[in-house]
């Protein structure tokens, strides 16, 4: 998506921002792993806003062992699930193991044979788009899920919503990743973009009224000046910081005319923390990862009444390289999926 250069428009802008970037990378070698472990370590460089500069995925991974009771949440834009597992993708996946897994803009043409991913996720839902090696919605569970679907209630076209959405409905509550549709290359496709978001806030307060959400994946959105490092010359002018986008993410947050006692959704990250500049994609182009420019577009965000429930929301920085984005992770209290107290 950003940063704002003619050259091409980062995620989707036609062919998605990050496949225009990434496409623009030399073919990558085999990954050699940095010697650095996820958590902390002297040698890590830092970028100007506190994030590590690191450019492959560390070879030692490891991350502290999940909360008593609560199950873990990841989801992570692989740009390309082919390319990001010649870098490391498992390596990741195993370290974090992560109950619920949401991958964006895989990019498959078919459900993938992965033994990282079949022999650890029994329930795995793929919503694959109708253009080739374009796009690509997953959310892998190790928990059954009641019903799953990929559908968006009331949207005109359906191919454009192929490959972007996939629902999940547990005991107590609901899972939706997405993988939000782009405003294109000179805001060309932010008509579609409006549509999109109309139809989706609508879907998102029909499935609160009956249960309570967990909207999970890349939301194509900086939602704040906060949200991204370059705000003055992006805004209005580059797909994902636009008026009517961050608008229509505020809206689904908390409606502008929503009577008093209307459900309200919470960008969990950003909730615990207000002022922290940290991001979830960097461009490869332009040095953005050690200068510390991107942009928060991967992000959890809840339905306001199970906020409480949430033990943990992290953005794991160090793991960079297997993707131009970095995974972020929740933990939520077990029983508000299973429906089940007690250890999970």
């Amino acid at each position: 998506m950003p940063p704002k250069r003619k050259i091409s428009a980062k995620h989707d802008a036609g062919a998605s921002n990050t496949e225009s970037a990434s496409q623009s990378q030399p073919q990558a070698k085999r990954a050699k792993r940095t010697e650095s472990t996820t958590s902390t370590s002297d040698d890590v460089k830092e970028a100007p806003n506190g994030q590590p500069t690191n450019k492959v995925l560390p070879i030692n991974i490891v991350f502290p062992p999940r909360a008593a009771g609560t199950l873990r949440f990841a989801t992570w834009n692989v740009c390309g699930l082919a390319a990001a597992q010649r870098k490391g993708f498992k390596y990741y996946v195993e370290a974090e193991d992560p109950d619920i897994l949401v991958l964006t803009e895989t990019k498959v043409n078919n459900e993938p044979v992965d033994p990282a991913i079949t022999a650890r996720f029994p329930y795995r839902t793929w919503a694959i788009s109708g253009k080739k090696t374009y796009g690509g919605t997953a959310v892998l569970s190790k928990i059954k899920p009641i019903s799953v679907t990929k559908l968006l209630p009331g949207h005109p076209d359906p191919e454009q919503v192929k490959g972007r959405l996939v629902t999940l409905e547990f005991e107590g509550c609901y899972v939706v990743g997405t993988y939000v549709t782009n405003a294109g290359q000179d805001l060309k496709t932010l008509k579609e973009k409006n549509v999109w978001n109309e139809h989706f806030t609508a879907y998102m307060r029909d499935l609160d009224k009956k249960k309570p959400v967990i909207w999970m994946g890349d939301m194509n959105v900086a939602p704040t000046a906060t949200d991204l490092a370059n705000p003055k010359t992006n805004w209005n002018k580059t797909p994902g910081y636009t008026l009517d986008e961050t608008e229509a993410f505020r809206n689904i947050l908390d409606g502008p005319e929503s009577p008093e006692g209307t459900p309200k959704f919470v960008d969990v990250w950003r909730a615990r923390n207000p002022d922290v500049q940290h991001y979830t994609y960097f461009s490869y182009r332009f040095n953005c990862r050690m200068k510390g420019m991107g942009w928060r577009l991967d992000m959890f965000v809840l339905s306001e009444r199970i906020v409480e429930k949430v033990k943990m929301c992290e953005i794991r920085s160090e793991i960079y390289g297997a993707s131009d984005h970095v995974p972020v992770v929740m933990e939520i209290e077990g029983a508000l999926v299973t429906g089940k107290e007690g250890p999970n």
